[in-house]
């Protein structure tokens, strides 16, 4: 049944609807396709850096070798649609031979515009576009090397068309990642082309109010999602960049947000991994913060809790604590039921795992990444904490956003020579099983030894409950229950061994699925299970390195 918040979005998402279709039919005609031709820029102001382009490809070692292919048959219709995108973006300008391609990138890039100069939905969506532009305006030394004056023109009326599309659509586009690289194209076209001034200013411009929109005074994205941090990080550094390239003053605003997303990333990366929280997916940072370094920016750790995540490093051991409230509905698109759920890592080798988000996988695997069952944390009565939007056209225009929250509380933190610990509670189970969820974590600098309690509160007597607390092992560890039942020893490498224990409650492994790497994966979970009254519930476990005897 609808709630009021419910029924304003699902109005808003009729409204979104409907200008997408009217758009899509008039994108489609003669007008407005003629409409976007504007004036030719005279020349590139100046050449931005194309290593910069490395900020928003993968750091992939081999070329593209594009004398290999020919330019006739490039742009059939690819495999998949992630490759079509993926060629279409012209992302792979920076993995070619710099020195030999320039002919034939212009007959490839020729073909491409007979082929696709008025707007096709696929081709054009923003984020393809963006891209695109971003990539042949980083690119342009190549480009144009040795090229005709007809190739010229036509080339530069082509980027000026694409960001004139840009332009006119920013103001519908509603996801906020494909805003900052529509945002960074405009930006870019105004800086190299001083006919198109006014693309930087109104770049600028939009990308204050975004960024004001977007994260928290910490400089953390308000959706808490980690891979979105990394993914704003470098965007906003290519702007500045090139802003810095083109001899202008860089706004206050950006330095800052930068400082602030660098920060945060050193915070929840000090391992180079990105832990898989709310829509995290697993992406090694070890490139990009040489990269950032290269460019001179300082990587401070000031902080040690960021996005609503705790980190708790000592020694070789590294643990991250979700310890914050759900994103707001406009935020939650890739919101993952996982209050005090935890990661672990130990000298280098991550242990305790979460899922993984399960987006770019398929449908269904988005679905079970977001239940509380694929976190490590507390499950009662195989439920899940938050509930989702079911409503198929609001999820069509916003995504799966969340539709009833919760709390985190009590959230305190100690620290002495001996022992860092780390509490909080939330309130998720409370409407439907009158429960509080608490979590204490313990860390002994001494043995490296860490040590849980997780505690349900039941607020009122009622009827039995179920619960499973879950520890998820990360893909390639083995697990083993010893002959003692209420222990389990995790293999790490041939001399590495944990062991898992806990006390007076029943263990199981469970057969689990790892949805981080973009494609399912088995692994291990370790399960703690049981039922409770009226009784309220204690339970102890700890992980420690195995001795052998």
């Amino acid at each position: 049944m609808f709630n009021l918040k419910s029924i304003y979005f699902y109005f808003l998402a009729l409204q979104i609807s409907l200008i997408k279709f009217i758009k899509k039919i008039y994108f489609s005609t003669k007008f407005y396709n003629k409409s976007l031709i504007s004036k030719t820029p005279q020349q590139f102001y100046f050449h931005p850096n194309p290593f910069l382009l490395s900020l928003i490809t993968n750091y992939k070692k081999h070329l593209f070798k594009i004398n290999e292919i020919d330019p006739n048959i490039f742009w059939v219709k690819q495999k998949n649609i992630y490759e079509e995108k993926r060629i279409h973006s012209f992302l792979w300008l920076n993995l070619i031979d710099r020195k030999n391609d320039s002919k034939l990138l212009q007959r490839i890039i020729i073909a491409w515009m007979t082929k696709n100069s008025i707007y096709k939905k696929k081709v054009w969506e923003n984020s393809l576009v963006s891209k695109r532009t971003i990539s042949w305006i980083l690119n342009v030394d190549i480009i144009l090397d040795n090229s005709t004056f007809e190739f010229k023109k036509k080339f530069l009326n082509s980027i000026i068309v694409q960001t004139n599309h840009l332009k006119r659509n920013i103001k519908f586009e509603k996801n906020h990642l494909k805003k900052i690289q529509i945002l960074t194209s405009l930006i870019l076209s105004g800086l190299v082309f001083k006919e198109y001034l006014d693309n930087y200013q109104i770049g600028i411009k939009e990308l204050e109010k975004l960024i004001k929109n977007t994260f928290d005074e910490d400089g953390f994205p308000n959706s808490r999602n980690p891979n979105d941090l990394i993914f704003f990080v470098k965007y906003l550094i290519l702007c500045k960049e090139c802003i810095k390239d083109a001899q202008q003053y860089v706004p206050d605003f950006l330095e800052d947000i930068i400082n602030k997303n660098i920060e945060c990333m050193e915070v929840i990366s000090p391992n180079d991994q990105v832990p898989l929280f709310n829509g995290g997916t697993e992406e090694n940072l070890e490139q990009l913060k040489k990269f950032i370094l290269n460019l001179n920016y300082q990587m401070k750790n000031k902080k040690k809790f960021v996005g609503g995540i705790k980190t708790i490093k000592n020694k070789t051991n590294i643990i991250y604590f979700d310890l914050g409230n759900p994103p707001r509905k406009s935020f939650s698109t890739s919101y993952q039921c996982g209050p005090l759920s935890f990661e672990y890592y130990l000298d280098g080798n991550k242990i305790i795992t979460n899922c993984g988000f399960g987006t770019n996988i398929s449908f269904k695997a988005e679905l079970l990444s977001r239940l509380t069952s694929a976190q490590s944390s507390l499950s009662i009565n195989d439920t899940s904490v938050a509930k989702f939007e079911r409503n198929k056209l609001i999820n069509k225009v916003f995504g799966h956003s969340i539709i009833k929250s919760f709390k985190t509380f009590d959230i305190s933190h100690e620290e002495n020579t001996n022992f860092i610990s780390i509490t909080g509670s939330h309130n998720g189970y409370e409407d439907n099983f009158n429960c509080i969820h608490k979590r204490k974590l313990i860390l002994n600098k001494n043995s490296n030894q860490i040590i849980g309690n997780d505690q349900i509160i039941k607020k009122k007597d009622g009827e039995k409950i179920n619960f499973n607390l879950r520890f998820h092992l990360y893909p390639g560890l083995n697990a083993v229950k010893t002959i003692s039942g209420n222990s389990v020893l995790i293999q790490i490498s041939k001399n590495k061994s944990l062991i898992f224990t806990t006390k007076n409650e029943k263990v199981s492994l469970e057969k689990s699925i790892f949805l981080g790497r973009n494609k399912i994966l088995n692994n291990t979970c370790i399960n703690i299970f049981g039922n409770l009254v009226n009784e309220n519930k204690i339970i102890h476990w700890e992980i420690k390195k195995r001795i052998d005897t």
